[in-house]
């Protein structure tokens, strides 16, 4: 499903299909907006992943040569893009799902009354028993 360190792929995807066209200063600007973790995204994973995008057919890119300053390269969705953000929302439907189940467990399970560990008494081992 592409690179899920920090979730920078379906972020980026997400972004793009909002703003129809973005050059990457913009997206790292915008990428907290939208962010899965509380991780910060470094800018070179942030291009990275452009990159990798734009090779897998989910990007296209130009350069942006009008008005002042230095040129930009401007990338926006391709159909693949779309269909790409597409399986990332499925994939993230179902781990919402499970990572929801697991905390419901977790909840329950952490003001439940613990278990006796050892049946029949058993004592703990000390670091002098010669059993060990």
């Amino acid at each position: 499903m592409g690179n899920l360190y920090r979730f920078v792929e379906p972020v980026l995807l997400l972004l793009l299909a909002k703003k129809g066209k973005s050059y990457g200063y913009e997206l790292a600007s915008e990428l907290h907006q939208y962010a899965l973790t509380d991780a910060s995204v470094e800018a070179a994973a942030l291009y990275k992943t452009l990159r990798q995008l734009e090779k897998n057919n989910c990007l296209a890119s130009q350069w942006d040569v009008a008005g002042s300053g230095p040129a930009r390269r401007v990338y926006a969705l391709t159909p693949r893009g779309y269909e790409h953000l597409g399986e990332w929302a499925a994939v993230l439907g179902h781990m919402s799902k499970a990572m929801a189940r697991f905390v419901r467990n977790a909840q329950a399970s952490s003001k439940a009354a613990p278990p006796e560990m050892f049946a029949g008494g058993a004592r703990s081992a000390e670091p002098d028993d010669p059993r060990y």
